[in-house]
């Protein structure tokens, strides 16, 4: 096989093992897939590390050293969330049809992590066109708060100077995304019998007073914070619990709120800014309210600049391989990108299969962007490691 001919068979047959392979998360369960990535790239000549943060949380640490150079890792994640009901065909059996191959994770994410795999293959066969360390770093948990990533950068003592991120981007490519808090907050009131209302204090109303607050400062300060390519700040409520009986005033009542950030906020002003919003509701309206906890999340807003070396490097390879519009663009949601670039590194996110499709019913991810990806992945790495 050549350095420019990706094993389309192989590509199929490994993407369809891994969707058989159910890591729906929660609960997770990555091990078992975890342990077949890992006797792939054996095969390819990589030395394989398998860690857990949790039993059966485990993450793949793919290396392959090749002679001085930079350490340029690829990186995804290996589970998906729930297959949910709806779809037309087993989500774990990989079905093929109209160029198009359906299963959870096809498209997110593990349709990128097989191009990787293809890419790490084709790139180990032909060590003379590069130099350096290349990593294949497979996590667990991005799904719900990105514990493996947040466990791998933890622990690793090493540098990587460049890292590509798989996730659904149409094979653009993205050097940005937003970042997410999710505060818990309870607003407090005090309980009576439903028809003495005025002999208690109704938490809920308490909490819509407060939520009309919360609506005030999306409208007229957060949105105002805007980045050129992930867009607006936002905050908003997602979730609410309050009452637990039909004739008693509730004396309690959860909100989650969902503030997304853009790169170049701060987080720890972004936390005060909330805790202002209630002091500011119970000075103006009398509600006494607490932030019980900030619920894990992905992580943080991040950028790599535009003009960087690896952000041009995936404009070329995306574009050379079919994509008339590579970006860069800004990732709306949140991925392990904000983590590996604590470590300093530079990275980008690409990936074959649109967002739009991830996480519903019929999840599929185009073929030819499919193989597409691994090339694309093969020559931002080349491209890298061979200055």
């Amino acid at each position: 096989m050549s350095l420019s001919s990706p094993d389309i068979g192989r590509m199929k047959r490994d993407l369809a093992a891994l969707v058989a392979i159910n890591t729906e998360n929660p609960p997770g369960r990555e091990r078992e897939a975890a342990e077949h990535i890992s006797r792939l790239l054996a095969d390819a000549g990589f030395d394989l590390t398998l860690s857990e943060y949790l039993p059966g949380r485990t993450n793949v640490i793919a290396r392959l050293e090749n002679g001085a150079g930079p350490c340029f890792a690829f990186n995804t994640h290996i589970d998906v969330v729930p297959a949910g009901d709806g779809w037309s065909q087993d989500p774990f059996t990989l079905t093929e049809r109209d160029g198009k191959l359906y299963g959870r994770g096809s498209c997110d994410a593990k349709g990128p992590l097989v191009a990787m795999l293809e890419a790490m293959r084709m790139l180990a066969a032909h060590r003379d066109g590069w130099r350096g360390t290349l990593m294949g770093i497979f996590v667990a948990d991005e799904e719900v708060a990105s514990e493996g990533a947040k466990f791998y950068v933890r622990e690793t003592p090493a540098k990587i100077d460049y890292a590509v991120i798989g996730e659904p981007t149409s094979n653009s490519t993205y050097s940005a995304h937003k970042g997410s808090l999710r505060p818990l907050v309870r607003v407090h009131g005090v309980t009576a019998h439903s028809g003495t209302p005025e002999l208690g204090e109704n938490a809920i109303f308490r909490a819509a007073q407060l939520l009309g607050l919360v609506e005030h400062a999306h409208e007229h300060s957060v949105r105002c914070h805007c980045h050129p390519l992930v867009g607006s700040a936002s905050l908003t409520v997602t979730r609410i619990n309050g009452g637990h009986a039909d004739n008693v005033l509730p004396d309690s009542c959860e909100l989650l709120l969902d503030r997304r950030m853009v790169p170049g906020e701060d987080e720890e002003q972004v936390k005060q800014e909330i805790r202002d919003l209630l002091t500011l509701a119970r000075e103006k309206f009398g509600v006494r309210s607490d932030i019980v906890t900030f619920k894990p999340t992905t992580g943080g807003a991040t950028e790599t600049d535009s003009g960087d070396p690896i952000v041009l490097a995936g404009l070329d390879a995306c574009r050379a391989h079919g994509n008339a519009e590579p970006g860069p663009f800004g990732f709306q949601g949140g991925c392990d990108l904000v983590h590996f670039r604590s470590l300093g590194t530079k990275g980008i996110v690409i990936g074959p299969g649109s967002l739009a499709d991830a996480h519903k019913p019929d999840e599929f991810v185009p073929i030819d962007e499919f193989i597409a990806a691994s090339e694309i992945y093969r020559d931002v790495a080349l491209a890298m490691m061979s200055r």
